[in-house]
């Protein structure tokens, strides 16, 4: 029988509190719903954005 090994802990992004990754914690990778609930405020409020580069359109020959 294989030895039950510990649960990998990990950092929660808002507060930094440590978080088990284990099936029971339901709001990983936050520690709470309060965490969580302020990240999708961030992404609501459009203050986290996902870098890109503007392209040109690329002009298609006629045919």
């Amino acid at each position: 029988m294989k030895p039950a090994s510990k649960p990998a802990v990990v950092a929660c992004p808002i507060c930094n509190a440590a978080v088990s990754w284990v099936a029971e914690n339901r709001w990983k990778p936050f520690c709470s719903e309060r965490c969580k609930m302020i990240d999708l405020g961030q992404w609501a409020t459009e203050s986290y954005r996902v870098p890109a580069e503007e392209q040109e359109p690329e002009d298609e020959p006629l045919q």
